[in-house]
């Protein structure tokens, strides 16, 4: 068993990340790390690049606790996520969130929304 993490490169995945170290130290497990990208443009500020795996992997080396990164591009990235949640019997899912106005909401399908609402196991959702 694991804590599982959405991982972005900005600050919502950022206080995602210490969360999710901070629950998997106080859990006793690991940690696997996901980034994930629908892949429908040239370029994602969501995706993990490969300068910038190496730099996250080389920060996540000295984490006091066991880590796996994991990348994929799919189609829908709440179901990539939960993918990963229901292959390693996760613990705990942790989410970085943002506030979003009631439009916004309904305009757009929020994949903090779907996790909250679809993960098998308890989800920690932070703000930065």
């Amino acid at each position: 068993m694991s804590v599982v993490v959405g991982y972005i490169p900005n600050e919502y995945g950022e206080a995602a990340l210490t969360e999710a170290l901070t629950e998997a130290q106080r859990r006793g497990t690991g940690l696997v790390v996901v980034n994930t990208s629908r892949g429908d443009s040239l370029v994602d500020k969501k995706y993990v690049g490969e300068q910038g795996r190496r730099e996250l992997e080389e920060r996540l080396s000295a984490a006091p606790v066991e880590v796996e990164l994991r990348q994929s591009i799919g189609t829908d990235v709440a179901q990539e996520i939960l993918e990963v949640v229901r292959e390693v019997a996760a613990e705990a899912l942790v989410i970085g969130i943002r506030h979003r106005s009631q439009v916004g909401k309904m305009l757009m399908g929020s994949v903090a929304t779907q996790l909250l609402m679809e993960a098998p196991c308890p989800v920690v959702a932070v703000k930065p």
